[in-house]
């Protein structure tokens, strides 16, 4: 969320707009012929319900440089927020002194007074036009004496799709330009019926729809879809921010300046434009989203950040490039990065091939134009060769690549600055060459060469015959990256006829490659086509503190998900268990609380829709070999049908948040007999005595009242008094006050529990 908000200040926040033009802005229901608006009268033309305005702005950064602009307008938006959602020309700019006109011959003209000539027209001087309305919608349009019309800006987007807009066949959006330089990232919709967001003109990084139907249009709907509908309103496909239905005063759709697409919303109570939906869920799968700057990667609080790993790397005006090998005379070597997926951009066609790993790096080290490789194997070995300076890319641990990047291998060796001495050369004897021993050492290594490779298809035919169906694991979707879905057969066959049970109905398993995961066993009741509806969406979601699932089973009536494994097991047992619990220190502890915090946060706000766990508890927390925690099996409400609103959701994880938080302090598991007498030692200043007696007081007290401020108002009975998980990471990692909580409740039970249970009747 903070990156985005960051996005949008570069639109919104930084956006100037004179008091001037706020004070000359006039609501008509009109604009006349001969109208205009100037730079240096700071006027405008509002719609008739004051939502929005046309009229010029400037950014602080080009305090010379002006464009022409709609912009929301609207009383309940302050001015630093009113972003602009249409521009005049895109990227076109004009000096002081420069005006914009609807021309008595109807043509609407862009007038740059440094240039002295017009740089944007809309070209409708021979159309009849008599007269301009700005539309309540925020739709630019231009009327004949019929009032038809006859252009209009909804048809010529920019960066931005208000509600009702469409982006019909062959139109595209266009990301704003940075430093005077236009941006490479559009939206389009091709006549397949596809909407595709693309890097330059060749890579497609996101698509939606079949390509399938033609003659479609994307549209956002007033209600928070984005939907491809057909000229005759059937909706072909569509998508649902997380706040679907609700009472919103504004939106609206952009495609932002890192590539990714966002549908925004106005939140009336924080007074701030909030993303509730985004096209690409992994920031990093954006194409070339660090451009020059290196690759992308995560930090430890989960957002994405631009790296440059090669140490070897030329630095030049903050771009990081990969050497240049041209003059590299005593040879090069190839440096190993694990975990990392590279790929050229400048020019963006790789040379891919099928082979091994050894043989991809050898391919790069024995060719002088090759600057790096990746080599995967998803299924199928590939090599991906670059020959380029300009790489980019991403990393992460879960990423089964491997590149290995080019370099001299004596780093002064490339065009060195100053004359090296030679070494004394040695004395050279004459000597004979023996062909026949030559001739013998060939047929004895071919002979040996042939044994080995018919040992090693010999044993690859085994072992394929073993794992057949295995090694012919399925892609569920584009995106969805090592999703993977499994027979029940191959569910035995990878776990071992479930032999190693490692919680209740979970087991833990290995893949062909000797991965291992943790398969999780449903009940085969779930309709399969809601199964695979939501292990759909619950696949396409990376966070690093959630575990990321990686296949699952829908066959008959076997439902089986297939997780990352977590080395050291579900947190529950080192709660119970007296001896595993001295490892979890008074700091692990506070750890673990902040990512699981953060893993439901992101849930919360920053997936594509809006995703609940249902059932956070230390059970279904994992730990992997650094202790780091991750939590599993979130989002499966979807999977039994359970029903709430988005509010009563995230409220129930917040309170299953702040129970796992003082079972970690405490070391109680059921806290529902400890709450009361937590909340009461807190009160009298004795909060050392809720600590796990196992910590032995080795604790931070001010790290313990942060905590227990936390767990309380996340406890609390009136749901209205609740944090959200935003403001509940913000406490644990310090950026927010927590004020003295009111006793959570005399009772365990709160209002929405006693409502649902008397809900379920005979289920309880």
């Amino acid at each position: 969320m903070l990156e985005q908000d960051k996005l949008l200040h570069g639109f919104a926040l930084l956006l100037c707009i004179s008091l001037g033009s706020l004070l000359s802005g006039i609501a008509v229901s009109e604009i006349p012929l001969g109208s205009k608006l100037s730079v240096g009268e700071s006027n405008s033309w509002v719609s008739s319900n004051g939502d929005f305005a046309i009229g010029f702005y400037n950014f602080p950064d080009q305090p010379k440089q002006f464009s022409v602009g709609i912009r929301f307008n609207s009383k309940f938006v302050p001015v630093d927020k009113q972003t602009v959602v249409w521009v005049a020309g895109g990227d076109v700019t004009v000096g002081n002194n420069s005006y914009f006109q609807l021309q008595e011959n109807g043509e609407l003209v862009l007038f740059d007074a440094l240039q002295g000539e017009e740089v944007w027209t809309s070209k409708t001087s021979q159309l009849s036009v008599a007269l301009a309305v700005l539309c309540d919608d925020g739709n630019l349009v231009l009327l004949n004496e019929n009032r038809d019309v006859i252009w209009q800006s909804f048809d010529s987007p920019t960066d931005t799709l208000l509600p009702g807009q469409r982006l019909s066949t062959f139109r595209t959006l266009r990301a704003a330009s940075q430093n005077y330089v236009s941006s490479l990232y559009s939206l389009y919709m091709n006549v397949s019926g596809q909407l595709q967001l693309k890097w330059e003109s060749s890579i497609i990084y996101w698509s939606a729809g079949r390509p399938s139907h033609s003659n479609l249009s994307a549209v956002l709907t007033s209600d928070g879809s984005l939907q491809l509908v057909a000229p005759n309103l059937e909706r072909f496909w569509s998508v649902f921010g997380e706040d679907h239905n609700d009472t919103v005063r504004f939106r609206f759709l952009r495609l932002d300046v890192d590539g990714n697409l966002r549908l925004y919303s106005w939140m009336e109570v924080s007074q701030t434009w909030r993303s509730v939906w985004q096209a690409v869920e992994n920031q990093c799968n954006v194409f070339a989203t660090c451009d020059q700057q290196g690759i992308c990667a995560f930090n430890a609080s989960g957002s994405h950040v631009c790296t440059c790993p090669f140490h070897h790397a030329v630095q030049s005006n903050s771009k990081c490039l990969v050497s240049s090998q041209h003059d590299c005379k005593p040879g090069s070597i190839m440096v190993e990065h694990a975990n990392m997926f590279l790929y050229g951009i400048y020019p963006v066609h790789d040379f891919i091939s099928r082979t091994s790993l050894d043989k991809c790096k050898s391919m790069c080290l024995s060719d002088p134009s090759c600057t790096a490789v990746t080599f995967t194997n998803d299924g199928s070995a590939k090599c991906r060769m670059m020959k380029t300076q300009y790489v980019s890319g991403y990393s992460d641990p879960s990423l089964s690549a491997t590149s290995f990047v080019k370099r001299c291998s004596d780093p002064l060796a490339a065009d060195p600055i100053f004359p090296l001495k030679s070494p004394p050369q040695a004395h050279k004897e004459p000597y004979n060459i023996c062909i026949p021993c030559l001739v013998g050492a060939a047929s004895g290594t071919i002979f040996v060469f042939i044994v080995i490779q018919l040992g090693m298809g010999f044993y690859l035919y085994k072992r394929k015959n073993n794992y057949r169906r295995l090694a012919s694991l399925a892609h569920s979707r584009p995106g969805s990256k090592c999703l993977i879905m499994l027979s029940f057969t191959e569910i035995k066959e990878l776990t071992g006829n479930f032999n190693d049970q490692i919680g209740p109905k979970m087991f833990k398993g290995a893949l062909p490659d000797k991965q291992p995961v943790a398969v999780k066993e449903l009940e085969g009741t779930i309709e399969a086509r809601k199964f695979r509806a939501a292990v759909s969406k619950v696949g396409s979601i990376y966070h690093k503190g959630l575990a990321k699932l990686e296949g699952y089973c829908c066959e008959f009536n076997h439902r089986y998900l297939v997780y990352e494994y977590a080395e050291n097991g579900s947190l529950e047992k080192y709660i119970e268990n007296p001896t595993l619990a001295e490892r979890l220190t008074w700091r692990k502890r506070m750890d673990i609380s902040l990512n699981v915090g953060r893993a439901i946060f992101y849930l919360h706000t920053e997936c594509r829709e809006f995703l609940c766990h249902g059932n956070l508890k230390c059970e279904n927390v994992v730990l992997d070999e650094n202790f780091e925690a991750k939590v599993k099996e979130f989002g499966l409400g979807m999977l039994y049908g359970e029903a709430s609103s988005r509010r009563a959701s995230a409220q129930k994880d917040v309170e299953d948040f702040g129970k796992m938080v003082l079972t970690l302090v405490s070391g109680f598991k059921e806290v529902k007999d400890v709450l009361d007498w937590a909340y009461k030692e807190w009160m009298e200043g004795h909060p050392e005595n809720v600590v796990d007696k196992r910590l032995k007081n080795k604790v931070d007290a001010e790290e313990l009242e942060c905590a227990l401020r936390i767990t309380f108002w996340c406890l609390q009975a009136d749901e209205r008094v609740k944090p959200s998980m935003g403001e509940v990471v913000k406490v644990l990692e310090g950026t927010l006050p927590a004020d003295p909580p009111p006793p959570p409740f005399s009772c365990l039970i709160s209002a929405r529990e006693v409502e649902d249970t008397s809900e379920s009747g005979s289920e309880v």
